[in-house]
């Protein structure tokens, strides 16, 4: 009978007994003969000789059981198990709550037993350098070569590259302008004196070990930014678009959490939600097939083109009552109907110009405001002007506030200058900066 480690300490991780599907509790037994999955049973079953398909009450067991030492005597391995768990719940150092959560030994001894076997044991830091190594030899192949002589970018200020790495100099492994930039101004007049009082030379110091828990903090900024590939904010957004709508949207929610992980574990949570969105997309597709009949991938191609085609006979649809909706004028709404008609048909569409003589061309119908955003915030005359110059209420809005706060800001206002804020059409620009200083609401400069 051999005596062997237990699954762990929660009876949740242990298999139940396989005679009365109860939670298997130290010591329990477990069949040699039958497999692969375990046969376990506990002391009762076993007791009355309990018999399941192949499994017979004269096979070869085994006891299962962590009441044994592993690293000392008066240690068992249950404890051992007990003793890490509790490090990990309650962090290295902490002793009173680890005995607290052992319970069956007392702090000192966890503290000596723990330094002892795991942290000064040559024979663990033997492993974790045999560990290390391995894991370095795993991952050269993948690792990118770096060499000591290659010169680094040197971005000009206020360049394109410069803008892109965020002012970052590689050469000086810094940026142009630190987090908490002005943290050293603290310690530029600082002079230790021998004759400083207690309590002046005590002041003087805690500024010193705030300025140093200040560089210990740009520090981890600097280091999140490099782990993370932050440096380049355009490759990084780059790589963000490759995801659909909704895995970016949890991208963006998520980056706040990044600095708690590492850079890996990161990466991997988002690609693990992007796959669970692409399974959910497609079982979503196939439950669509099956609602609609579709019993082969043949007819699903069927589906899907004659799907589209429909989807795009109801967007034409759509943009056609926009367009009757929104233009009043018959030979223009005639006109666009007839340049739709040629590019359905293959055909490039002829461009033609509805004039009313032989030289002058026709101006713009006025544009329609019903239903348009903003319109209940103008008045009669500057509904008129944005239907004149077709103009959709919010963006004359926004460039009347523009103006208005350059000319408060200056005292006036010249036409340059509004063409300057306003990047529009410069003869809309004209009828706005004329409309605005006869109603009064800005001056000339």
């Amino acid at each position: 009978m051999d005596r062997l480690a237990s699954f762990g300490n929660d009876p949740s991780d242990k298999p139940p007994c396989r005679g009365c599907s109860s939670n298997l509790v130290e010591p329990y037994i477990k069949c040699a003969e039958c497999g692969p999955s375990p046969f376990l049973l506990c002391l009762q079953c076993f007791t009355r000789g309990f018999e399941f398909k192949k499994h017979e009450s004269n096979h070869k067991y085994e006891i299962m059981t962590s009441d044994f030492p592993v690293l000392e005597p008066g240690w068992t391995a249950q404890e051992e198990i007990a003793l890490l768990e509790a490090v990990m719940d309650c962090g290295f150092g902490n002793w009173e709550d680890v005995a607290y959560q052992m319970r069956t030994k007392n702090k000192e001894e966890c503290e000596a037993h723990y330094m002892k076997n795991f942290i000064n044991n040559p024979l663990f830091s033997s492993t974790l350098l045999n560990l290390r190594q391995i894991e370095e030899a795993r991952t050269a192949d993948t690792t990118i070569p770096f060499k000591p002589t290659d010169d680094p970018p040197r971005p000009t200020f206020d360049s394109l590259l410069s803008r892109d790495m965020a002012g970052y100099m590689p050469a000086r492994a810094d940026f142009m302008e630190e987090f908490d930039n002005y943290a050293e101004w603290d310690l530029k007049d600082i002079d230790f004196v021998d004759d400083d009082s207690d309590i002046l030379h005590a002041l003087k110091v805690a500024v010193v070990d705030i300025y140093h828990s200040r560089l210990k903090e740009r520090g981890r900024r600097k280091k999140i930014i490099r782990d993370h590939g932050l440096i380049n904010l355009r490759k990084f957004q780059i790589l963000e678009r490759r995801y659909p709508k909704e895995v970016q949207d949890l991208y963006d929610a998520m980056r706040r959490f990044a600095r708690v992980v590492g850079s890996i574990e990161h990466d991997k949570f988002i690609e693990s939600h992007a796959l669970e969105f692409e399974l959910r997309r497609e079982i979503g597709r196939l439950q669509e097939y099956r609602r609609a009949g579709i019993q082969s991938f043949c007819s699903a191609k069927v589906y899907e083109r004659v799907k589209h085609v429909r989807e795009d006979e109801r967007r034409k649809r759509t943009m056609l009552v926009d367009v009757l909706q929104y233009i009043q004028d018959g030979r223009a709404c005639q006109q666009w109907l007839s340049k739709q008609a040629a590019i359905d048909a293959g055909i490039t569409p002829v461009v033609t110009t509805i004039t009313t003589s032989a030289t002058g061309r026709r101006s713009a119908p006025p544009l329609n405001l019903t239903g348009l955003p903003g319109t209940e915030k103008l008045n009669d005359r500057e509904k008129e002007l944005c239907q004149v110059v077709r103009l959709v209420p919010g963006a004359y809005l926004e460039y009347k506030q523009a103006l208005l706060n350059e000319c408060r800001r200056q005292g006036g206002l010249r036409l340059a200058q509004a063409r300057a804020l306003i990047k529009i059409d410069v003869n809309k620009t004209r009828k706005i900066y004329d409309f605005l200083i006869k109603e009064g609401y800005i001056n000339k400069a």
